[in-house]
């Protein structure tokens, strides 16, 4: 019995030593992974380059039409007939509008008929002057009743020529607001006319930037009815004097119009391309990233064997063009920087660069 008892602790012993020795190398294997440092990451990198930006002045203004009115009637009177349809192009001195002129007509015909009986009696009187048939304040007296009656004629023909609207330049029409038959009063809006080409760019810069303004230079201006689209043209006029208010200083652009895209009353994003050139270092847009800290970027460092890795790198961040962004602090032109794979590095690790993989999305495998 005691035999036995012995040969079965010797078995237990012999099944309990080998599994705490198999879990015993399970862990030793498990130290040894987690303490092996992992694989380098894979990303893509760029270099610092030194660049030559031609600099501008940003600002956001209105489009205004080069010349733009609300056309109105002078006289009152019942619309007769229309010349025009909402929306067309409309030529310098075209009828827009007649109003029913048959009364004012016929007032017409009646100070013409009294301006020719004055004609007659002020040469009848001259006649009997230079016979001394009538004194000379009678002939004074037909000379200012033939004035007074000419210019009854004259007045009544302008009051007709105002009872035609037409249009004071060339432009665009918009929407009519009368119809034919309406009463009309003096000042009553009919429709509005735009000339669009060209159009203007009202905007403000403060006046810190006064000095490195002056008309010719190049404006560029952007809308967001063709986001894709920039038009280009030319800073005309400078106010005379800077808003108290604001303290900036109020700037005029001429951008032609031929194709009359654009409309008055479009907000613009409007560039002012300044005349010198500077140079300035810049990385790809997707180098830097960004977080409540401030902007950053990891720097790739070779090390003594040869190997690569990464330390973040704080960086002061400028203007961004064409998908490059100016660095104007924290790192050199020819500093290598990861471009692409950002995410999960950290400072001191080792990564890879293939270039390549960017296109992919590859990283970190």
């Amino acid at each position: 019995m005691i035999k036995r008892l012995i040969i079965v602790l010797l078995l237990l012993a012999v099944l309990f030593g080998g599994i705490f020795g198999w879990k015993y190398l399970q862990m030793q294997k498990m130290i040894e992974q987690a303490t092996q440092p992992p694989p380098p990451a894979t990303v893509a990198a760029a270099e610092v380059e030194r660049q030559r930006w031609q600099p501008k002045l940003r600002a956001v203004g209105s489009l205004t039409a080069s010349r733009g009115i609300d056309l109105t009637i002078e006289v009152a009177g019942v619309v007769e007939s229309l010349g025009f349809d909402s929306g067309q192009t409309a030529e310098a001195g075209q009828a827009l509008l007649q109003l029913d002129a048959s009364v004012d007509r016929a007032v017409l015909e009646g100070l013409v008929a009294q301006r020719k009986l004055a004609q007659l009696q002020f040469e009848r009187n001259q006649r009997l002057r230079r016979e001394n048939s009538v004194s000379q304040s009678e002939l004074d007296a037909a000379r200012a009743s033939l004035d007074e009656a000419t210019a009854a004629v004259a007045a009544q023909r302008a009051r007709l020529d105002k009872m035609t609207l037409r249009a004071p330049f060339a432009g665009r029409l918009g929407i009519r607001r009368v119809d034919p038959g309406q009463y009309l009063t003096p000042g009553d809006p009919v429709v509005t006319l735009q000339a669009l080409d060209p159009v203007y760019a009202d905007f403000s810069l403060p006046e810190r930037y006064l000095d490195d303004l002056e008309p010719g230079q190049t404006v560029t201006v952007a809308v967001q009815a063709y986001p894709d689209a920039r038009f280009e043209g030319t800073l005309s006029a400078l106010e005379s004097r800077i808003d108290q208010g604001s303290r900036q200083i109020r700037v005029r652009a001429t951008l032609p119009n031929p194709e009359q895209r654009l409309r008055p009353g479009m907000f613009a994003e409007v560039e002012v391309w300044l005349p010198e050139i500077e140079e300035v270092l810049t990385l790809p847009r997707q180098a830097v990233v960004y977080n409540p800290y401030g902007s950053s970027v990891f720097l790739i460092q070779e090390q003594e064997d040869g190997s690569l890795t990464v330390q973040t790198r704080q960086v002061q961040t400028g203007e961004v063009r064409d998908g490059r962004i100016s660095i104007t602090k924290g790192l050199e032109a020819g500093d290598r920087v990861v471009s692409a794979g950002q995410v999960k590095l950290r400072n001191g690790q080792a990564v890879s660069i293939d270039n390549s993989a960017e296109m992919t999305g590859e990283f970190g495998k």
